[in-house]
């Protein structure tokens, strides 16, 4: 069973249960598959990183095999402003957040509610350059665990959907991210872009974040923020102290 998400940010449940850790969210328009379900919720696999959790049966619509291969192969389209809407036959509006999916509008046999959209789109790879412009769209977003917009987002979904924007795939959490790309021995060699990645006094990589130029960095910490960048790793100067500790810096490009 495969299905499509017809609403604009559905939850993404660690159980199946509206009390449950929300630890991703599901965008208009991303596809997946439905791994199990029972009377109310489905455990599915988003298509884009294979990420699994739980959302309410009510919250999306099945698509056949065929169609869900279809999008699996199709380049990706996405809103590329912060907020813009699809359009119903009967004029009833949509708001979908950046990074919307838009790749099946175009296609009536999954379109079947004849959503239309005007506005800006943004498709494959957009080059390194245009990763900090994609991020400062996110600035100010307030932290939220297991966010995917500008509305909410968290450390890892920050640069997951920065890089997305621009057509380079990320998988879903910093434990994740850290596996990918080739690791460089000092913050010197790394450029705009780059990714930063910091862990716990365990050992275990926990923040990420995009490294801009003049030692400085991009992330989610309470809200995406930009703060100093050094060897020892990111220092609040409001708080007057490092916030977290560097582990490694990943060119995932």
């Amino acid at each position: 069973m495969f299905g499509i998400c017809n609403l604009a940010i559905v939850p993404l449940r660690l159980e199946a249960n509206d009390r449950s850790e929300m630890t991703s969210q599901v965008l208009f328009g991303e596809h997946f598959k439905v791994l199990e379900q029972n009377k109310k919720w489905s455990r599915i696999a988003l298509a884009y990183d294979n990420y699994t959790g739980w959302i309410d049966n009510k919250q999306y619509r099945t698509i056949s095999e065929a169609h869900y291969n279809h999008l699996s192969t199709a380049p990706d389209v996405l809103n590329a402003d912060l907020i813009e809407y699809v359009t119903t036959p009967s004029n009833q509006l949509l708001p979908i957040p950046i990074g919307a999916s838009l790749s099946f509008l175009d296609h009536s046999e999954i379109n079947i509610e004849n959503f239309t959209f005007e506005g800006l789109r943004t498709t494959g790879i957009t080059g390194k350059q245009n990763l900090l412009r994609t991020a400062f769209m996110y600035l100010n977003a307030p932290y939220l665990w297991g966010g995917k917009t500008p509305f909410g987002i968290d450390c890892s979904g920050f640069t997951q959907m920065v890089y997305k924007l621009n057509g380079y795939k990320l998988l879903r959490d910093a434990s994740q991210q850290a596996k990918q790309g080739e690791a460089l021995s000092f913050i010197e060699e790394s450029e705009p872009g780059d990714l930063a990645f910091f862990d716990n006094k365990d050992g275990e990589i926990i923040h990420v974040g995009i490294i801009m130029d003049d030692n400085y960095i991009i992330h989610g910490h309470g809200k995406v923020r930009i703060d100093r960048l050094d060897h020892l790793g990111i220092y609040n100067a409001e708080q007057r102290r490092h916030t977290h500790k560097l582990r490694v810096i990943k060119k995932i490009i």
